[in-house]
């Protein structure tokens, strides 16, 4: 199971039986539920370490002799630091003090619907003749926190890179600074194909930004660091230490909805990454961002929980993406025009008797309908052909033919296979059209 990173917060349950485990707290972060811990010291549960029975302290004495504690004063007993110092610098704490200036804390401002009628009501007041704007008003409260990176700045505009998810739904945004100070964000676009988005602040107090490495050349088994603000702005700037565990791993992507959009390349590390870290940077030893964490896996599909991987958004993906979100503020990518469903979702009696395939095609997409003009019907498909190939790859699903299709750019040309009828046919299709531009579908279809 992928979950967004501010979903994977669980309830800590205690094992010790001697001390009542506190009542969490419940907070959004970063979109979604987490719970809020109280941290208690650890502490024996008896003092002087005897073994309780029945109320009562028992000490075993075997080995103990009678000698005195010794009396007198105890000025003797006084200490000191030792004057030795330890140089523990190392190129983990270099790169950290490198970047931890350009991380930010983000924060999801939405309106909550407040009404004082109910209260006017009770003391007689008539709400239907009551001027008073405050009577029903929205208030801005805060609803969820993520991470984020400042990765430019021209004159006094710094702008920051985050994930959608971290933004989505948001009536404002907030954002903190690793010093403590709040400044009001402006987003300047966002993508949830690749779950990036963009914003900018007023950096006059912004003195430090991150830099991109160059994720094709991390190596797995180097050393990762993960800084972010788990769960929230209260631990901003925390570091966690681990590995590159995969350069590029391929995992499914989800809409809001739970529904499956399309499959992600992207890094996976095992450095711990917690709600609240979506955003904020996976970076090399010489301090460069090669990553944006986006999401880990918290447990599978049997409920089993999972530990130590979580995934980031290749740098090189990244800088692609929030340069087009800076130039327009959104990511054209061509599409085909069509509606379509999974053939996987078709019984097999239909596709022997309406789409009337032969037994060999067990794989790809039913085109439901086709917009006018668009690409896929001026290259001659129509309702119920079902799609195949795209480029010379097979499409095995949905998500498989929004991947291909948006490798390539607007006006590409591309080859195109697809059963009409039962029979096979190759086509060439022009990509003039784009995803805005697509008409509105039923939920039962998914467009490209």
């Amino acid at each position: 199971m992928r979950n967004m990173m501010d979903n994977n917060n669980q309830n800590n349950k205690s094992n010790d039986n001697n001390q009542e485990t506190p009542t969490p707290q419940t907070r959004k972060r970063g979109g979604l539920t987490l719970t809020k811990v109280a941290v208690t010291a650890l502490v024996a549960g008896l003092l002087g370490g005897g073994a309780a029975y029945g109320g009562i302290t028992y000490f075993n004495n075997s080995g103990i002799n009678d000698t005195a504690v010794p009396s007198g004063s105890n000025s003797t007993g006084n200490t000191k630091t030792s004057n030795v110092t330890v140089n523990v610098s190392s190129q983990s704490t270099k790169a950290f003090n490198k970047v931890k200036g350009a991380m930010v804390s983000v924060v999801n401002l939405q309106n909550q619907s407040s009404s004082n009628s109910t209260l006017g009501q009770l003391f007689g007041q008539d709400s239907s003749s009551s001027s008073d704007s405050s009577s029903s008003k929205a208030a801005l409260e805060e609803a969820s926190e993520g991470s984020g990176v400042v990765y430019k700045k021209d004159g006094n505009t710094a702008y920051i890179v985050t994930n959608n998810h971290v933004v989505s739904g948001s009536s404002a945004l907030r954002v903190v600074t690793s010093s403590g100070k709040q400044l009001q964000a402006k987003l300047v676009g966002k993508d949830s194909v690749t779950d990036l988005a963009v914003l900018k602040v007023n950096g006059a107090s912004l003195k430090t930004i991150a830099s991109f490495g160059n994720s094709d050349d991390i190596k797995v088994g180097e050393t990762a660091l993960a800084i972010g603000s788990p769960l929230g702005s209260q631990y901003a700037t925390s570091l966690t230490e681990g590995i590159i565990s995969a350069k590029k791993r391929t995992i499914e992507t989800t809409n809001s909805a739970g529904t499956q959009t399309g499959n992600a390349t992207v890094i996976q590390t095992d450095a711990a990454i917690n709600p609240g870290n979506s955003g904020g940077a996976l970076i090399n030893v010489g301090g460069q961002v090669v990553g944006i964490t986006s999401s880990k896996i918290a447990s599978d599909a049997e409920g089993t929980s999972v530990e130590g991987m979580g995934f980031a958004i290749p740098s090189n993906e990244v800088v692609n993406i929030i340069n087009q979100l800076v130039k327009k503020g959104k990511v054209v990518r061509p599409a085909l025009g069509i509606t379509y469903v999974d053939l996987a979702n078709v019984s097999s009696s239909q596709q022997k008797s309406v789409l009337k395939l032969p037994s060999s095609v067990d794989a790809g997409v039913v085109v439901m309908s086709a917009s006018a003009d668009s690409p896929a019907k001026k290259a001659g498909l129509a309702k119920y052909d079902v799609i195949t190939e795209l480029g010379g790859h097979e499409i095995s699903d949905q998500s498989t033919l929004r991947d291909l299709l948006y490798k390539y750019k607007l006006n590409d040309t591309v080859s195109l296979t697809y059963y009409h009828n039962g029979k096979k046919k190759t086509t060439k299709v022009k990509l003039t059209e784009t995803s805005s531009q697509l008409s509105k579908t039923t939920s039962a279809t998914s467009e490209s």
